[in-house]
């Protein structure tokens, strides 16, 4: 495999690869100046070349955090990171973040300078415990807005470039943007909503519903944000949780060379009033809800910020626990603030940058989005439509986007179209959230950009309105792995008997701007607090419910994600309880009960659903999977795929009768 190196490299490659220090560690300054000077010379054009290189990598690392990307000098002097390390006179990350945790309210405060964000009336504070961590007071006396914070950019420069499956790219500059914006606030207000209304978007990421997202959030309305995958059944529980007035929607849209139809699930969910944009050309307008066409509704180029206090509700957005009703999670104009830090920060974000994520508009990551790339001066590039394809790898050459956030089981199947050999990409950062990543497929997303890319592993909540965990760019990147804390906020991994370990659950230390402080629909105490262990020193911890592992490396610390500890699960980038999609399945007439687990791929990657099921007569296992199937498919969301289905005789229950989801995990992973 070493046969396209040079003379000199192999032979560097065989010493270094043959010799220990006494330790028994290798020279890992040694395989990072190796590394750097072979993939300058290495052509990863094809997928035997990638193996080739893959097989260099690993056998260079056995036995080792294997790095695949280091940060020369030059990446941490123009870093974000870089420049606040300068200011502060700190020459090291790690001291950095220490700073960040210690000095919470300095951290924050100095953060928001940054951003430029705008207030009408300053703050008197930044925080204020009085009433203790979990209830933290954050810009005491400030009234703002934060949709006014995301127009600060050259008015003529580009807010947002759109591709498509079937249009040429469109583009909106900031100047014509904040019109559009303007528009819609204008015409909702006309068409008799005000603020403080809920009104649910159940639309694709578009120009038009990133503009009609911020408008509400200037005119004081508040943002219900449902995925348009979800099925008509769970758009309504959505609706009636949080008493929405209206629906932005539109008729359908294009994915996958398929027309998605999106207006009649709205009209199966029976949703209030709805404001339409007609993509396909291909819908009637309920007269008795009084529906309008998107065109319809604009008014007035000029509309006021509606100015509130920085805690006030925003966004309602939804996520999973362990029953069958999923969380409204407010967002307020605070949680957009840790949005755009981490952008800043952790993905490097700068004016001038485009920035990419492929996600819906109804999951945390598009608000991510605008907010993140709007706040830092950056370039929104968006796709409606399939991004697995080859379109939307020319869509990425065409837009020039340079930041690019996805999951992994979109660049499995960037790996399966043979990206590699079609596209060669000028990136500087990828990032990745919202399920366990493969280290082989992530070391092929850094070879689309020649290496010359991190990934910045991100992972957090809804409820977090950001990453607790994460990566960096003045720190070396290891496919499928974190580095660190984000910075501003701190957590413990605690064991089974609570104490602070290299594995375990992970425990967020309070405060930091984005964590929530209420929820719609549930006792926020109970939900994060309640009979959660004290920290080390003592301190409150609130509970997440992710699992993590550590492993050390010289002068780093790597942490890899094993998975969650409670009955939730990650089923295509989707958190879903699994007591959601049993009950579900229990409605089919031969199911008695089941019990829903998600496994991890071999390998890593997004996880797996496994149903064991308590069946009333003899079956046909594949007819049955096909139906259950079909049953998620119209009851939740066509996202979530049952992997296997396994005959049990009685499920596993506690003395109080709760089900052992854990036990049946267990027993599954060890087959």
């Amino acid at each position: 495999m070493e046969d396209f190196l040079s003379v000199d490299l192999r032979r560097e490659f065989e010493a270094l690869t043959a010799s220990k220090d006494p330790a028994g560690k290798s020279d890992n300054i040694g395989k990072m100046l190796f590394w750097q000077k072979a993939i300058a010379k290495m052509s990863c054009r094809s997928e035997a070349d990638f193996a080739k290189i893959h097989q260099l990598w690993l056998k260079l690392y056995e036995g080792q955090v294997p790095i695949a990307w280091f940060p020369t000098s030059f990446v941490v002097e123009k870093s974000n990171i870089g420049k606040l390390m300068r200011e502060l006179k700190i020459d090291n990350y790690k001291d950095l973040y220490s700073w960040s945790v210690q000095h919470r309210a300095d951290f924050w405060d100095r953060t928001i300078q940054k951003l430029q964000i705008r207030f009408q009336k300053p703050y008197k504070t930044v925080l204020n415990l009085d009433k203790g961590v979990e209830d933290p007071l954050w810009l005491e006396g400030a009234k703002m807005n934060i949709a006014e914070s995301c127009f600060q950019g050259e008015k003529k420069s580009p807010a947002i470039i759109q591709g498509s499956e079937h249009e040429a790219i469109r583009t909106i500059s900031v100047e014509d943007f904040h019109t559009l914006v303007n528009k819609i606030a204008s015409g909702l207000i006309r068409e008799g909503f005000q603020a403080g209304d809920k009104i649910v978007m159940y639309v694709p990421l578009t120009i038009e519903s990133i503009a009609a997202y911020l408008a509400m959030v200037k005119a004081g309305m508040v943002v219900v944000s449902v995925a348009d995958s979800f099925s008509a059944p769970e758009l309504k529980k959505r609706i009636e949780i949080t008493k929405a007035k209206g629906i932005f929607t539109c008729d359908g849209y294009r994915y996958g060379g398929k027309e998605i139809k999106i207006f009649s699930k709205v009209q199966e969910a029976e949703a209030p009033k709805a404001i339409i944009c007609n993509y396909l050309n291909a819908v009637t307008l309920r007269g008795d809800k009084q529906d309008k066409f998107f065109d319809d509704i604009l008014y007035s180029e000029k509309f006021d910020f509606h100015y509130a206090d920085p805690d006030a509700a925003t966004n309602i957005l939804f996520s999973s626990g362990t029953t069958k009703e999923p969380k409204a999670i407010p967002w307020t104009h605070l949680t957009p603030v840790k949005c755009a830090s981490d952008g800043y920060y952790h993905q490097n974000i700068q004016s001038g940058d485009v920035v990419c994520w492929t996600t819906g508009m109804g999951w945390m990551m598009a608000p991510w989005l605008i907010y993140s790339t709007l706040i830092n001066k950056a370039t929104i590039a968006i796709y409606t439509g399939a991004t697995t394809g080859d379109k939307f790898g020319e869509f990425v050459s065409q837009a020039k986007i340079n930041m690019l956030g996805t999951i992994p089981s979109v660049v499995k199947a960037w790996r399966a179209n043979d990206f590699i050999n079609k596209f060669k990409w000028n990136i500087k950062v990828f990032s990745s959230t919202g399920e366990p990543s493969n280290a082989e497929d992530y070391f092929y997303l850094m070879a689309l950009a020649d290496f010359k890319a991190p990934v910045i592993e991100y992972c957090g909540g809804t409820e977090i309105g950001g990453g607790y965990i994460t990566g960096t760019v003045v720190q070396p990147a290891s496919p499928a792995t974190f580095t660190t804390p984000a910075l501003g906020i701190n957590f413990y991994l605690l064991n089974g008997e609570h104490k602070a370990s290299k594995e375990g659950e992970v425990f967020i230390v309070p405060p930091s701007i984005g964590l929530t402080q209420k929820l719609l629909n549930r006792d926020h105490h109970e939900e994060y607090y309640k009979d959660v262990p004290k920290g080390p020193n003592r301190e409150i911890l609130r509970k997440h419910g992710d699992a993590f592992e550590t492993e050390e490396a010289p002068g780093a610390t790597f942490y890899k994600s094993i998975g969650r500890t409670d009955d939730a699960m990650n089923l295509g980038g989707i958190k879903v309880s699994a007591v959601e999609i049993e009950e579900v399945l229990n409605r089919h007439e031969q199911i008695f009960e089941t019990a829903a687990i998600s496994v991890p791929s071999e390998g890593g990657g997004p996880e797996k659903l496994i149903v064991y099921a308590v069946v009333k007569n003899a079956f046909d296992k594949d007819m049955l999977k096909k139906e259950l199937q079909q049953q998620i498919t119209t009851k939740l969301n066509p996202l979530f795929k049952i992997a296997e289905i396994i005959e049990i005789k009685t499920l596993p229950r506690t003395a109080s009768n709760k089900l052992m989801r854990r036990e049946l995990r267990k027993e599954y992973m060890n087959k």
